[in-house]
């Protein structure tokens, strides 16, 4: 398969890149550097980037941010930072990408653990993973041509436990060999709609 992979130079995304060129071609996207450039937060980009790279088989999204701070701190602008990256970056992912998707091709976005376990300082993190879930299951109702679209929800993983422990009191690191095998569960599997919760 032709597979594009959004943030793979990233903690988990060198991961996921790892195991899928094996036995597959593998396009990397990412902000600063990449096989392509792309801003997730830009849908004009978003369309740029397809239209250099061309077709793919499947496309998966580990990208994105959102603002973490105390509610009392956080803005409306601060809001917004993860509504236009995080959550309309992977809606407009969808909503561009299956154009340049091969039929019976997969979509997989990644969200996170905060979208039904929040921890403090997350209140808009919190707020995008789960608009994010709610996006799958409906948008799957919908999409055509056998495309499948999926959301990988990992917790806390290993590689970056010693950065993100203080956030996660009492959270177990989530080894990541599991987190891949959700990965490939979306793409090789046959689920669509599916939030792949991967939290213990």
């Amino acid at each position: 398969m032709k597979i594009l992979i959004i943030g793979g130079n990233g903690t988990i995304g060198k991961t996921i890149v790892r195991h899928f060129k094996e036995n597959n071609e593998i396009l990397i996207a990412g902000r600063s550097n990449g096989d392509v450039l792309v801003d997730i937060a830009d849908s004009s980009s978003i369309k740029s980037m397809f239209e250099k790279i061309g077709n793919v088989d499947a496309i998966i999204c580990i990208a994105g941010e959102a603002k973490w701070a105390d509610f009392n701190e956080l803005t409306e602008d601060d809001y917004y930072l993860g509504l236009k990256s995080k959550l309309m970056g992977q809606v407009n992912l969808v909503r561009i990408g299956h154009n340049y998707l091969n039929p019976n091709g997969s979509i997989t976005l990644s969200t996170g653990i905060l979208a039904d376990d929040p921890v403090v300082k997350t209140t808009s993190a919190s707020m995008v993973n789960g608009a994010v879930h709610s996006f799958v299951q409906a948008v799957a109702l919908e999409i055509e041509n056998g495309i499948r679209v999926n959301a990988v929800s990992s917790g806390m993983v290993e590689d970056a436990f010693e950065k993100y422990k203080d956030y996660f009191p009492g959270h177990n690191p989530i080894p990541m060999n599991k987190v891949i095998n959700g990965y490939v569960r979306s793409v090789n599997g046959k689920g669509n709609g599916e939030i792949i919760r991967i939290y213990n």
